[in-house]
Parts: C-alpha cells; structure tokens; sequence
C-alpha cells in the first residue's frame, strides 16, 4: 500500500508506503515510483529484467533500489509493473535480488511526471512494529 503526500514539497513529488516486510516495502516503493510516472497498469510484463544490490544498510539499499528504476527509464526506456524481491542480511550487509516484468516505455503509456531523482529530504526508511515504513521525495 502507497499514497503519495501533498504540501511536502512544491517542485517534488512525496510518497510514504507500508507494508509487513522489507520486500513487500521495496515493491511498493518501486510500484509508487514508477505511477508517478505513467499509469502502471498500463505496464504490460513482456521482459525480464535482473537487479542485484548490496549496501551496508537497509536505507541506502531502498534509496540504491529507487535510483536504479529511475537510471533503467532514463538509460533504457524500461518501466516495470510486476516485481520479485528478496532482501537479505549477511554479514552484516544487505542484500537486494529483484526479478523485475514490464516493457519499453511507449506512446501508448500515459505519462505523468518525469522522475529526474529520488532525494535525501525527508527520506526515510524504518521498521514500525510489525510493519516496515518509507517516505520518500522524488525531484521531478
């Protein structure tokens, strides 16, 4: 689950998202990012996209995560609706592997917002409870 903020910020786009564990998270994380740029459902999952991250902590994973979407639209036109994410801990560093399902961007796709980055104002990332939480402002 995901909804984004207003009054967060006046030339940005906010969201927040919770879900009950890190990879749920970082699949509602990447589903906010990329409707805020064009109608997901609009996403057909046609190719096949591999994404493997390691970082020294769970926030500099989910900001690394949110970054490389943002670089795979720019790069290669790629937008994703459909995600299989494991997060891992080992030794102490935290591990992404991400199967990733969608198409080149296209006409087709009703575009919204160009996402140019996901910043570090407001960013946030932390277990509450039983759930996991993110906010996160993108620089549109």
């Amino acid at each position: 689950m995901y909804r984004y903020l207003e009054d967060v910020a006046t030339a940005d786009l906010a969201f927040e998202a919770e879900a009950k564990s890190p990879d749920q998270l970082f699949e509602e994380g990447a589903k906010a990012l990329t409707d805020a740029m064009v109608d997901i459902k609009g996403i057909k999952p046609r190719l096949k996209r591999t994404v493997r991250l390691v970082e020294s902590s769970i926030e500099r994973l989910f900001y690394n995560w949110l970054e490389e979407l943002v670089f795979m639209k720019d790069a290669e036109l790629m937008l994703f609706s459909k995600y299989k994410i494991k997060i891992t801990e080992k030794d102490g560093k935290y591990h992404l592997e991400a199967e990733m399902y969608g198409e080149k961007l296209k006409k087709k796709h009703e575009q919204k917002i160009d996402v140019k980055a996901i910043t570090l104002h407001m960013f946030e990332v932390k277990q509450k409870g039983d759930s996991w939480f993110c906010r996160v402002v993108v620089d549109i």
